[in-house]
């Protein structure tokens, strides 16, 4: 009852926690970016523009909600719905603030089904849904979200729309072949794919990221490239998509969609957090595992300031580097993360099997790396791409050079 009841107030807390803060994620993309641009950025709604989430808000809700000719209108509805739910339901598993441990207490009489009932001192674990699988169920739901954005791309009878969806699959599936495997290399190493528990044994020993830095690296990567975030954006192209999967979209719905995407980020960098920087954990915090209200508030907070900082570096990267072509993007994914990742994991199961020291892992991850920067070269290229067209007059012109 006492983890059952945790969970409840956990469902109701962590959607509106989500709902509110993926509002302010898109007000700090805003101000991130007038940043680096050398710009103000939002500012006049509200003391420094604090309440302009509120006024898009507004602005979304009245906007003329116009549903094109010709579309599928069942998918053309259901589609956003799709991207939103996933990126919800992926937080369920997410270990907030450790466990808390209580000595007993007694429900009020007036609470239904409870009222009256009293309980002898109880530890709970503050997850919503604490399975033994969490990590796999993360996987699973993730890889839902590219659903709306297929269907949401064909519905729309267009073109452009079409090819983003198209763009979108093909991407989901190059990648989640990464980090599927890096997931599995993580699982390998501990024997436990819940998340409490890769939480609570980085706790007692060193984060995974010291372990397995390349791995972390080729994760986050992953993560920008299925929550399509640039320099991975390529099924929203506007160059030369115009929107991608969400051209005909307006008002609600494309709301929608932009917070599915801001929301499968959070999702994505809390499932780093857990797998990489320990979740909660933090040297100096790291005992009592199990502890009072106080604790738990810390090892949150905590835990929400490694999504935060995680989520500012997403932005960042938005905001500087240039988009890949999508030749470029397959060729990161089957001629880079894939190998990379086998060779990881088969170095990782033989030493594992082994029984070596984990320490053993970084110097397996410094070699493949290594041994990838000197096997790259060597392998075939295939036709060049951007090739200098001759052009009369112009001091690439063969003919003028001959």
């Amino acid at each position: 009852m006492p983890q059952f009841i945790t969970s409840m107030i956990l469902i109701v807390v962590i959607i509106h926690v989500l709902l509110l803060g993926v509002a302010y994620l898109i007000l700090l993309e805003r101000k991130m970016a007038s940043w680096i641009q050398d710009r103000i950025g939002p500012n006049r709604v509200g003391p420094v523009g604090l309440l302009q989430p509120i006024a898009d808000g507004i602005k979304f809700l009245f906007k003329e909600e116009f549903t094109p000719p010709f579309v599928d209108r069942t998918l053309f509805r259901l589609a956003p719905l799709l991207v939103i739910v996933p990126a919800l339901l992926g937080w369920a598993v997410i270990p907030w603030g450790g466990y808390f441990q209580s000595d007993g207490f007694s429900f009020p009489s007036w609470m239904p089904f409870a009222g009256g009932i009293a309980t002898g001192a109880f530890t709970v674990n503050i997850t919503a849904v604490p399975i033994s699988i969490g990590l796999i169920y993360i996987l699973a739901i993730g890889s839902l979200a590219v659903y709306g954005v297929v269907i949401g791309g064909y519905a729309s009878n267009n073109k452009y729309s079409f090819l983003g969806g198209l763009r979108a699959t093909a991407q989901m599936l190059s990648y989640e072949i990464p980090m599927g495997l890096c997931v599995l290399m993580i699982i390998l190493m501990h024997g436990s794919a819940n998340a409490s528990d890769l939480v609570h044994l980085q706790a007692n020993d060193v984060w995974n990221i010291f372990y397995q830095p390349l791995v972390s690296i080729i994760f986050f990567t992953t993560i920008l490239a299925e929550t399509n975030r640039a320099p991975f954006d390529l099924a929203e192209c506007e160059q030369e998509l115009v929107g991608g999967y969400h051209t005909e979209y307006s008002s609600m719905k494309f709301a929608l969609f932009f917070l599915g995407e801001y929301l499968h980020m959070v999702t994505g960098a809390a499932f780093f957090v857990v797998l990489f920087l320990g979740g909660w954990d933090l040297p100096g915090l790291r005992e009592p595992v199990a502890g009072g209200l106080g604790w738990v508030i810390l090892k949150t907070a905590v835990f929400l300031l490694k999504v935060a900082a995680l989520l500012a570096l997403m932005m960042w990267i938005r905001w500087t580097l240039p988009r890949l072509r999508f030749d470029q993007l397959m060729k990161m994914a089957w001629r880079g993360l894939i190998p990379i990742t086998l060779v990881l994991l088969i170095v990782e199961a033989v030493l594992v099997f082994a029984g070596t020291n984990l320490w053993w892992m970084l110097i397996a991850n410094a070699a493949v790396l290594v041994g990838a920067a000197l096997v790259g070269p060597l392998l075939p290229q295939g036709p060049p791409v951007n090739r200098r067209v001759p052009l009369a007059g112009s001091r690439f012109s063969v003919s003028d050079t001959m």
